[in-house]
């Protein structure tokens, strides 16, 4: 029997550590010159201390001390978040080259291999269950250090990672839940409860940013649970659950590298360009574009939840809305049509003739 007591007090040991230790954690990244900067590519107006994400690791790692989890690869999933986030804590003092980082997460990912933490095999549909063999290792080490990366790209508005996150998180735990996967929960919970702690301080207008600090450990951390859970799955479509999951990051960092590779530009390089800028040029206000990322985000956890225990029709449904979606998503960062927007632009007209019909 799960421990739902438990919990929920891991939880609220989570929130209002996170959320109380923000407060000298800011004082802190001010302290030792750990801000950031606003320039031509940023939103932000105003000198910001970056070193948001100590807090969250802090109040994650509090209340993983009050569930006392316990698994043969717990020692290696601590080492390599301790690495990330010392990585995230520099790169965030001392802007690190891309190497460094990369270097980095290729140390903590070399942790959970060592240990035995690996993508072994993957359920595809009408080929059923592939063991990778070789291709193990790789497959891992791609999953780790895209899913960190991919945190750390979407990271681009006030709020708009540590929400987008927290909705993946909470689609993980349920399914965790209904999986009875412990380890996963418990991982989920404290994740969950910090980010929330934290959010107070992070959504519009932002006091303070998680930087590389948070957004590399929170992508190692879901790059994690999703190995411990979803990927050791054996239903059906477990092998896109994790990337449905995560659905915006990582598409939106997909779109990114085949947008700069069209236009032969330095894939390493950043841009105005990632969906959440794409929605700010549309007209809406910072707030409402976090607010639409956020009602994606949720939509597509939906989906991987009833996704994972469907049966083959509804399965079937589902990977159409999901397309549908994808398409959206292209649409949103200009992959389609040149640039055109036919579904975006059928659901406006739609949207405003509603309204219309309401008013009269």
């Amino acid at each position: 029997m799960l421990p739902y007591v438990d919990f929920i007090i891991a939880f609220f040991i989570a929130l209002i550590s996170s959320w109380l230790l923000t407060y000298p954690v800011k004082k802190l990244s001010m302290k030792v010159g750990t801000v950031d900067f606003p320039n031509q590519r940023k939103i932000h107006t105003k000198v910001t201390p970056r070193l948001g994400g100590l807090a969250i690791f802090l109040g994650a790692f509090l209340g993983a001390i009050y569930l006392q989890p316990h698994h043969e690869h717990l020692p290696e999933i601590v080492v390599g978040a301790v690495i990330i986030i010392i990585t995230g804590a520099l790169d965030d003092r001392f802007t690190l080259r891309p190497v460094a980082k990369l270097t980095g997460q290729l140390i903590a990912a070399s942790f959970l291999i060592s240990g035995g933490l690996i993508i072994e095999r993957i359920t595809i549909p009408l080929f059923g269950i592939v063991d990778l063999g070789f291709f193990s290792v790789l497959i891992t080490v791609l999953w780790i250090v895209g899913i960190t990366n991919a945190i750390n790209l979407i990271d681009g508005l006030d709020g708009l990672a540590t929400g987008v996150t927290t909705i993946a998180l909470t689609s993980l735990f349920i399914m965790a839940i209904i999986d009875t996967q412990l380890l996963v929960a418990y991982f989920c919970i404290v994740l969950i409860g910090a980010n929330l702690g934290f959010l107070y301080h992070n959504f519009y207008p932002a006091k303070i940013y998680m930087g590389d600090t948070g957004s590399n450990f929170l992508g190692y951390m879901i790059a994690v649970v999703s190995i411990l859970g979803l990927f050791k799955n054996i239903a059906l479509f477990s092998f896109v659950l994790p990337i449905i999951v995560l659905a915006v990051p990582i598409f939106d960092t997909l779109f990114s590298i085949i947008r700069r590779a069209l236009k032969k530009e330095n894939i390493m390089m950043g841009d105005q360009k990632h969906i959440h800028y794409q929605i700010l040029a549309a007209g809406y206000s910072h707030r409402k574009t976090v607010l639409i990322l956020y009602g994606i985000s949720a939509l597509f956890g939906v989906l991987a939840i009833l996704l994972s225990n469907a049966s083959i029709t509804t399965n079937l449904i589902f990977m159409f809305i999901l397309l549908m979606l994808l398409h959206i998503l292209a649409e949103i960062a200009g992959l389609v049509l040149g640039g055109k927007r036919p579904v975006l632009s059928m659901l406006g007209s739609l949207i405003r003739r509603r309204k219309k019909e309401i008013e009269e």
